[in-house]
């Protein structure tokens, strides 16, 4: 990885990342996280709030670490080594300790980020070491939340969320599943590879795509069959939505159009909000002409209920219902598409026996440059989850991707369009 710039014996230090860890449950899974940001070649550093005290000891970061932990704005030496008063220097250097360490690191990383050091970075609020860097340091920010299911989904922690994202902020979403708290849902920290994996994209500085506009569907379409039900799949929109938050980082315009999901938007996306197949239809023609690339990493419907019924359909024995085919949304992208625009297309499959051969007949029907197959039956992998694995199939030939986070993958993905726009710039020049 790319290392800071430095002069004399130095020259080859790990950059250095401040860790910033405030005081809820989850404040133990930075330990792990700091020694995952070693083994990715950085030289993290500790900042704890006192509330995270109440979780860790500073003594087990400094210990993993190898730095000094910070805890306060204000020194803790209460006399020199020979046991005389200590002098004002130390304090002094303590009360400007906020401005050196917000100068001197690559990057701020709040992990976990509780809903109050998220109020406390969104209104301007500098009571702690941590809260007072933040407004201090240039560098970028990443903040990995984790709290109680119904803090995250607080219109205070979305609005807060949504004013720090404008500001630059790197949202690193938590994960879903069983909480501290004894509930179900959003609010988990997010696996510290995710984290490690945001930290070293927003530190490489990669901006390959700067000269794309790419538009990503994402999501599972929902198809009313009464005011109350409606026909879906398991998706959860995570791929899509590491497919939109790379591209972004990578330096492309995105225009992200999706389907319901539980998924914060992700920073610099244009967001176009969907429900239908018909609605996603109507989206991607209406913002087609601006991009240079689409990635469909939706799970459109096939099908829809010829009719809706008015009213909540009651029970009364056995419902037919009778469907008919949505439209072929990327069939009509390849069709309608400006020259050069590329086309990335999903396949999800449930054979491992018949897939490949599945997404090589998918490839050719829907007039794609790439498609990306994927086996949703194995376990662990594909819908609903963090992680995913699959065959990128193009024209000329095939590459597996391992299981791996959906983070990860997207940026595979992405190395994949980079790689069909170098050779369709290759093929010009050869005309």
């Amino acid at each position: 990885m790319s290392q800071t710039t430095i002069t004399g014996s130095d020259a080859t230090a790990p950059r250095k990342v401040t860790v910033g860890v405030s005081g809820g449950i989850a404040a133990y899974k930075a330990l792990g996280l700091v020694r995952a940001l070693q083994q990715a070649g950085l030289d993290p550093h500790v900042v704890m709030t006192a509330s995270a005290e109440r979780f860790v000891t500073p003594l087990s970061f400094a210990a993993i670490s190898g730095h000094k932990v910070i805890t306060s704005l204000w020194s803790d030496a209460a006399s020199g080594p020979d046991g005389t008063a200590a002098q004002d220097d130390a304090t002094l250097d303590s009360a400007i300790e906020h401005i050196a360490e917000a100068q001197t690191t690559a990057a701020l990383i709040v992990a976990p980020a509780t809903a109050n050091t998220l109020a406390k970075f969104a209104h301007g609020i500098a009571d702690d070491f941590l809260s007072t860097m933040y407004l201090a340091t240039t560098a970028p920010v990443l903040l990995a939340p984790a709290m109680n299911v119904n803090m995250w989904n607080h219109p205070a922690t979305r609005a807060n969320l949504a004013a720090l994202e404008t500001r630059g902020a790197v949202i690193v979403p938590p994960g879903s599943g069983y909480l501290a708290c004894g509930m179900t849902g959003s609010g988990r920290l997010a696996d510290e590879t995710a984290i490690v994996e945001a930290v070293l994209r927003v530190l490489s500085g990669r901006r390959d795509l700067a000269d794309e506009t790419v538009l990503v569907t994402a999501g599972g379409t929902r198809e009313p069959l009464d005011p109350v039900r409606f026909l879906g799949n398991r998706s959860s929109g995570k791929m899509g939505y590491a497919l939109a938050a790379e591209a972004a980082a990578r330096g492309a315009k995105v225009i992200l159009v999706s389907a319901p999901t539980a998924l914060p938007v992700p920073a610099g996306c244009e967001f176009v909000p969907v429900t239908t197949a018909e609605e996603m239809r109507l989206a991607v023609l209406q913002h087609l002409p601006r991009a240079t690339a689409v990635i469909g990493a939706a799970a459109v419907s096939d099908f829809r209920p010829v009719t809706v019924a008015a009213e909540k359909l009651r029970r009364s024995g056995r419902l037919t219902i009778e469907l008919e085919p949505t439209a072929d949304i990327l069939a009509e992208v390849a069709a309608k598409r400006a020259a050069g625009t590329l086309l990335i297309a999903f396949a999800a499959e449930t054979d491992a026996s018949t897939a490949i051969a599945n997404g090589r007949a998918k490839l050719a029907r829907k007039g794609a440059d790439a498609i990306v197959v994927n086996d949703v039956s194995v376990a662990g992998l594909g819908f609903d989850s963090d992680s995913n694995a699959g065959t990128i199939l193009t024209g000329d030939g095939s590459r597996d991707l391992p299981p791996m986070q959906k983070s990860a993958m997207a940026r595979e993905i992405l190395d994949e369009l980079a790689a069909l726009r170098a050779k369709a710039a290759l093929r010009l020049q050869a005309v």
